[in-house]
């Protein structure tokens, strides 16, 4: 009985290192890595969902070129993740799927560039003043590409209006309680 439980916990021990080594490799994904799952994947939503993690992944390295004093070679990565995003986005729209009834891959698309937009502006902060032009480009074409996607997401709906835009007001007529006052 003795040797069955002493070698019970050492067996469980492994069990769970090997689990835990394996969740976290998991999170840490190479770009090579990434490469490699995106030309061996058929599957469109797939593709573009392994796309979205390279960006996220572009997006870390340009935030630790910036933040070394690397301008020439963040902008070169901020175009390269620029491209990233707009494969996922063109691979979602050629899937052949209706984003409103099957959102899967457009929604992720939507919630990463919300974060991506928010984290270019928020390196853009920090950068020169002169170095900033590729940061804010990236940064309204993102933009721009998140509401193409909230579009196909929710189609026949009021346009919506983004953070930082102003809708335009309509003019009150004549006969309005408020100007009669």
């Amino acid at each position: 009985m003795k040797r069955k439980g002493s070698l019970f916990i050492p067996v469980i021990l492994v069990v769970l290192g090997f689990s835990s080594v394996a969740l976290c490799a998991v999170g840490h994904e190479t770009e090579p890595q990434l490469l490699a799952r995106i030309q061996s994947e058929p599957n469109p939503v797939k593709k573009a969902k392994i796309e979205i993690r390279l960006a996220k992944l572009q997006l870390a390295q340009v935030q630790d070129a910036y933040s070394h004093g690397r301008i020439e070679e963040g902008a070169k990565l901020v175009a390269n993740l620029l491209d990233t995003i707009r494969t996922s986005w063109k691979l979602l729209q050629g899937s052949g799927r209706k984003a409103s009834k099957q959102p899967d891959g457009f929604r992720d698309l939507e919630i990463s560039l919300r974060e991506y937009v928010r984290l270019l502006q928020d390196l853009g902060r920090t950068v020169s003043y002169l170095d900033r032009a590729p940061l804010e480009n990236a940064a309204q074409e993102m933009e721009q590409i998140r509401a193409e996607v909230l579009r196909a997401l929710f189609p026949g709906g009021p346009p919506r209006t983004l953070k930082g835009s102003h809708a335009t007001k309509t003019e009150t007529s004549p006969e309005s309680p408020t100007e009669s006052r």
